[in-house]
């Protein structure tokens, strides 16, 4: 296999605490700039504080760490694999000084976020840019990758799996983070609302799999003032409008979220069960792709495609649904922040 003109792989991942000491200093991190009381903070922090101080998504980017190492090398793919995080350790400076120092000088980055919008990919290219401008490193993003067989494969069989436990005549509700308006109308370039559409044609395609007529879309974890508007029905919300119709039993599907970290734990796994139980709903919720080893293989797949391409090849680039494979590279107005603008890569 052939992954020229890449010397590395770098997996990018947001972050989150290991530990209780941890919480309150990693939301500083994920909020800096924004002028957030510590005492909003330490509030927020209750939601990781339930869960022993730690977040899961260290943990998965472990397990997806060396999933990825293994199906390299059960393919025969001799390339290093580094790791490094937007929020906390280990950070993206720090797996940029270990590829320099080990002598790589140009690394594919796979995101742990499948979709277009400032949070959920320019700000990781602002990030990325921040930690490899003036150092002897390129560093290029593969696509995004909401729309591939293997991503809508996998939450299409998880769906399943959850219908059979809480009965087919559920409803199926897609869940995701909700953003601003406004954020979301940039996402893809101004006016074209991707992050929504993508998610849209993501929850689409693992409904037509399934032969589902009535399913939904939903939205959770909302983080800002009452009078921003965001992205809506808010899941419990929905949930509340669903038992009001008749709906038995529901099934969450994180369409949104490629691993089972906090908002997903928390917001659906405790907050909206809650809201279940209380209306009498059955419940279940779908697993998200973690670091299944078809998820692993994927991350190969867009590797090499991405290589060949930049060889000057003509690769297969697989995509489902009407929106196609997304680009290598973004427009320049592509996912902008309205409050600053700050250099990215791709």
């Amino acid at each position: 296999m052939d992954a020229r003109p890449f010397d590395a792989l770098l997996l990018v991942s947001f972050g989150g605490p290991e530990k209780p000491e941890d919480v309150v200093p990693f939301l500083e991190n994920v909020t800096r700039g924004r002028g957030i009381p510590r005492e909003r903070l330490e509030e927020v922090g209750e939601h990781y504080f339930a869960f022993g101080g730690k977040s899961p998504i260290n943990d998965i980017n472990r397990d997806l760490l060396a999933a990825i190492r293994a199906d390299f090398a059960e393919q025969g793919l001799d390339l290093p694999v580094y790791w490094g995080n937007r929020n906390w350790d280990p950070y993206l400076r720090d797996a940029v000084d270990r590829m320099v120092a080990d002598g790589v000088r140009r690394a594919a980055c796979f995101m742990t976020s499948a979709y277009s919008s400032y949070s959920s990919c320019r700000q990781y290219r602002e990030d990325l840019f921040e930690v490899s401008h003036d150092r002897p490193i390129r560093l290029d993003r593969l696509r995004q990758h909401f729309n591939h067989p293997v991503f809508v494969e996998l939450f299409t069989e998880a769906t399943r799996e959850a219908l059979a436990r809480v009965g087919q005549d559920a409803h199926v509700v897609f869940v995701t983070h909700s953003i601003p308006h406004q954020m979301n109308e940039a996402s893809g370039g101004p006016g074209c609302g991707l992050y929504e559409r993508q998610h849209l044609s993501a929850a689409g395609l693992v409904a037509e799999r399934l032969g589902l007529a009535d399913w939904t879309l939903a939205y959770c974890s909302r983080s800002g003032p009452p009078s921003q508007p965001w992205l809506e029905p808010d899941v419990n919300d929905h949930l509340e409008e669903l038992a009001s119709r008749g709906v038995g039993g529901v099934v969450l599907v994180p369409i949104g979220f490629v691993a089972d970290h906090m908002e997903v734990v928390y917001d659906l796994d405790t907050e909206a069960k809650e809201t279940a139980e209380r209306l009498g709903l059955r419940f279940a919720r779908a697993a998200s792709p973690n670091a299944d080893p078809r998820y692993a293989g994927m991350v190969r797949e867009l590797l090499l495609e991405r290589a060949a391409a930049e060889r000057g090849e003509s690769p297969t680039r697989p995509a489902l649904g009407d929106l196609g494979p997304k680009a290598d590279t973004c427009a320049i107005d592509c996912c902008v922040n309205p409050r600053s603008q700050r250099p990215v890569i791709a």
